[in-house]
């Protein structure tokens, strides 16, 4: 009983500076957590030089493809260079069809392939943005996840004074 009675002072004392210590925090929210660098997906590309990570989308858009019993894609530099040219006209005149057809810019470029398709966009600020508008939208997102494909280009484009800001092309083939 004595020792019980000698560590009841010790006990209120260790309680007494926790409940301090838990009000200091009171009425606040808790500290954010760092969990290290923000996620390329997440990065705006609403800034002068800013473009997609084509790596980063490349993972994403095959991971969806993946849990819908597809294959992965690859990136393409051909596919790249049209992508980059279309979001970069589409940018520069606010139109989305600014380039015309895919298939008349890609014999362009010499490439060749016998299926083609892309999605087209504009005001996405991040490529997380980006994907959840192509996924929710049927057209965009039966492209993303043609069975014929196997080969991607994307690109980002900026204009300051453009309504959208941010232009997107995405090329994709067999």
């Amino acid at each position: 009983m004595r020792s019980m009675s000698l560590l009841s002072p010790l006990r209120i004392a260790i309680l007494l500076a926790l409940g301090a210590l838990a009000g200091c925090n009171a009425g606040q929210e808790p500290a954010p957590r760092s969990t290290g660098p923000e996620p390329p997906m997440y990065h705006s590309l609403a800034a002068a030089g800013a473009r997609v990570d084509p790596v980063t989308a490349r993972d994403m858009i095959s991971l969806y493809r993946r849990n819908s019993g597809l294959g992965a894609l690859t990136l393409d530099d051909g596919l790249q260079r049209v992508a980059e040219a279309q979001a970069r006209d589409m940018a520069q005149s606010g139109d989305l069809a600014a380039r015309g057809e895919l298939g008349d810019r890609l014999a362009g470029a010499g490439i060749q392939t016998p299926a083609a398709v892309e999605n087209v966009s504009a005001g996405y600020r991040t490529l997380a943005e980006a994907f959840s508008g192509w996924r929710d939208s049927a057209p965009h997102n039966a492209r993303m996840l043609d069975k014929r494909v196997k080969r991607m280009g994307i690109a980002t484009a900026y204009a300051a004074g453009a309504k959208y800001k941010v232009y997107w092309a995405l090329v994709l083939a067999d």
